[in-house]
C-alpha cells in the first residue's frame, strides 16, 4: 500500500539523516577555537584557514597576526608564500600546453632543453618531461637546493640547470621517490621555451587571471605593494622571531606562488571539477586532469595510521594516497619561516587549505587533521596533542644531539692539549656545482664564507680532529654543520665534505652532497 511505502521512505529517512549526523561535520566556530590553541602551541604569529565543500568556500578566516613586529591580523585576503603549492601550478602550466598539442609528457627534455645534462648521459637521453615533476631522477633528497636554498644567494637559472650534469644519483634512474626541487625549475623554463612566455607570466595570465585569482602572483617580486603579507617566522635562539622575506627568483617553478586562502579556493573548486571553472570554461581537459591525479612514483607507507593508508604515490605535482578508503590529493610547502598545506578530498568535493607564517608543519597536520577527522567521521584523536608530543619529542632528540656537540667543543677550547694548526685549513676550496668556499681567519678565529651563497657563512670550531663545526651567523636556519677536512701527506687540508648536525635541519641544506677540493 501507498501508506506503507511512505512509513517505509520516512524510516530510509530518518536512518539516513541519523547517519548523516555521525559524521559530525566541524562547525566554524569549532575551527576558531582549534586554530587558536594550534596558534598557541606550536608558538606560530599567524594562520589562515580555508574550507571548500561542494563548490564553495564555507569557511575563510584569519588567525593571529602577521608579523610579530606589527602585530597586524591576519584576513582571508593576507598573502602567503605557498611554497611547493605552487608545484601543481607548473604541471597544470604544461597540461594545458598539451592540451594545445604543443608537448606531451613523455617527450625529451633535451627536445626543448638541449643543454640538459644529467650526471649518467643515458639518464640525460631518457629524461621526459615526466621524470621532471615526479621525483624519481636518481638524485637524492633535495639534491643541488644549496644553489637556491638559504636564499640571497648568486645563483642563475642557467647555472642550476647547467649544474644537474655534476648531482651524483644515490640510487637508479627511475626507481625509488626523492623529493626534488631543481628539476621543477627545469620544467618552468621547458613551459617559458615552448610558450614564449615566462614562467611567471603563463601562470598569472593563463591561469591566475582567468580563475579570478585577482591579488595572486608568481612570485613576491610581482606585488604591487606588500600592504597585506605575513612577514616569515622562526625560532631563533629558542625565540620565535620576525625573518627577512627573501625568495630566489630562480625556483619560482619550485616554490614563488603568492596566494591567499581567497585565491586559492578559486583554484582548488577548479581543480575539483577536473578542469572546469566560470560559464562552461575550462582551464585543461579531464584527460590531462587524470594524470595529475594519477600516481607516477611508488611511495612507502609506514604503519597504515589513523586513516587506514595503504598507498602513497606522487603523481604530477601532488601527493597521492587513500584515508578511509577515499582517494586524497595533497601537498605541503615550505620557505623559511612560512609553512603551507593543501588538502582535497575530491570524492567529498572538499578542500582544506592552512597557511602559517612560523616553519611549525605540526601546526597545520594537527589543523588539518582535526578538519578532515570531522568529515570522515574519524573519531577519538586530539591532534594538536598529538602533533604536540611528535614536536616535543623530535625537538628533545634533536636537541640531545647538538647538546653534545656543544659540550664537545667547549671540551676542546679549554683543553691545554696542543690545537690543530689553523694555518694547514684555510685557503679557497670549491665543489663544482656549488663553487668556492674561502677559509679563513677573522679576529684570530678560523672562518667558513661560501662565494656564491653568502648566508652561509660562519665561524669554525675545532671539534674532533680534523673535523670542525661550522656554526652559522643566521642562528634562524637551524643549520650548523660538520665540515671533515681530509689531509695531504704534509698535514695541510686538500678538501673538506659536510654534513648537517641537527636532525630537523631542512633537507634543502643538502651539505652530504658537496665534495670541495683545495683549489691549486
Amino acid at each position: 500500500s501507498t501508506n506503507m511505502k511512505k512509513q517505509l521512505i520516512s524510516i530510509v529517512i530518518l536512518i539516513a539523516v541519523s547517519f548523516y549526523s555521525a559524521a559530525q561535520v566541524i562547525s566554524s566556530a569549532q575551527i576558531d577555537s582549534l586554530t587558536e590553541l594550534t596558534l598557541k602551541t606550536f608558538d606560530v604569529p599567524g594562520i589562515a584557514v580555508g574550507v571548500i565543500k561542494d563548490g564553495k568556500l564555507i569557511h575563510a578566516k584569519g588567525y593571529g597576526v602577521r608579523s610579530l613586529r606589527t602585530m597586524q591580523k591576519v584576513d582571508e585576503n593576507t598573502l602567503f608564500g605557498v611554497a611547493s603549492n605552487s608545484k601543481a601550478f607548473t604541471s597544470a602550466a604544461l597540461g594545458m600546453l598539451i592540451d594545445e598539442g604543443k608537448l606531451k609528457w613523455d617527450d625529451k627534455v633535451t627536445d626543448y632543453i638541449p643543454e640538459f645534462k644529467m650526471y649518467d648521459p643515458y639518464v640525460t637521453d631518457a629524461f621526459t618531461i615526466r621524470d621532471l615533476l615526479t621525483h624519481r631522477s636518481g638524485l637524492g633528497l633535495g639534491a643541488g637546493d644549496l644553489m637556491m636554498f638559504p636564499d640571497s644567494n648568486y645563483f642563475t637559472k642557467k647555472d642550476i640547470i647547467h649544474n644537474l650534469r655534476y648531482l651524483k644519483p644515490v640510487s637508479a634512474f627511475r626507481t625509488k621517490y626523492d623529493y626534488d626541487n631543481n628539476l621543477y625549475i627545469v620544467a618552468g623554463e621547458v613551459i617559458a621555451r615552448v610558450s614564449g612566455l615566462s614562467w611567471e607570466d603563463f601562470i598569472e595570465q593563463r591561469i591566475m587571471q582567468p580563475l579570478g585569482m585577482t591579488a595572486s602572483k608568481a612570485s613576491i617580486s610581482r606585488l604591487p605593494n606588500r600592504n597585506n603579507i605575513v612577514m616569515p617566522h622562526a625560532p631563533v635562539n629558542g625565540k620565535v622571531t620576525t625573518i627577512d622575506i627573501e625568495w630566489d627568483e630562480d625556483a619560482n617553478a619550485a616554490g614563488g606562488i603568492v596566494s591567499n586562502i581567497t585565491d586559492l579556493s578559486k583554484w582548488l573548486i577548479m581543480q575539483m571539477d577536473n578542469g572546469k571553472y566560470g560559464e562552461g570554461k575550462k582551464l585543461f581537459s579531464e584527460d590531462v586532469h587524470n594524470d595529475f591525479w594519477a600516481p607516477q612514483t611508488i611511495i612507502n607507507v609506514g604503519g597504515p595510521g589513523a586513516y587506514n593508508t595503504h598507498f602513497a604515490s606522487y603523481g604530477l605535482g601532488w601527493f597521492l594516497s587513500d584515508v578511509k578508503g577515499y582517494k586524497q590529493v595533497t601537498h605541503t610547502g615550505g620557505l623559511a619561516g612560512i609553512v603551507t598545506q593543501i588538502t582535497l578530498i575530491p570524492e567529498l568535493k572538499l578542500g582544506i587549505i592552512v597557511l602559517t607564517n612560523q616553519q611549525s608543519g605540526a601546526a597545520f597536520t594537527a589543523i588539518t587533521n582535526t578538519i578532515k577527522d570531522s568529515y570522515l567521521g574519524v573519531k577519538g584523536f586530539d591532534r594538536v596533542k598529538q602533533m604536540h608530543e611528535r614536536v616535543v619529542k623530535n625537538e628533545a632528540e634533536a636537541k640531545k644531539i647538538t647538546d653534545s656537540i656543544w659540550a664537545g667543543i667547549a671540551v676542546q677550547q679549554k683543553s691545554t692539549a696542543p690545537k690543530a694548526d689553523i694555518n694547514n685549513f684555510i685557503g679557497t676550496f670549491t665543489d663544482q656545482w656549488f663553487g668556492e668556499v674561502v677559509i679563513s681567519v677573522k679576529n684570530g678565529q678560523p672562518w667558513f664564507d661560501s662565494k656564491k651563497s653568502p648566508k652561509l657563512s660562519g665561524i669554525l670550531l675545532p671539534f674532533k680532529g680534523n673535523t670542525f663545526v661550522a656554526k652559522w651567523n643566521d642562528r634562524s636556519m637551524d643549520a650548523d654543520a660538520y665540515v671533515k677536512f681530509e689531509l695531504d701527506e704534509n698535514g695541510k687540508a686538500s678538501g673538506f665534505k659536510m654534513a648537517a648536525i641537527s636532525p630537523l635541519t631542512d633537507f634543502s641544506f643538502d651539505f652530504q652532497d658537496l665534495d670541495l677540493k683545495r683549489m691549486k
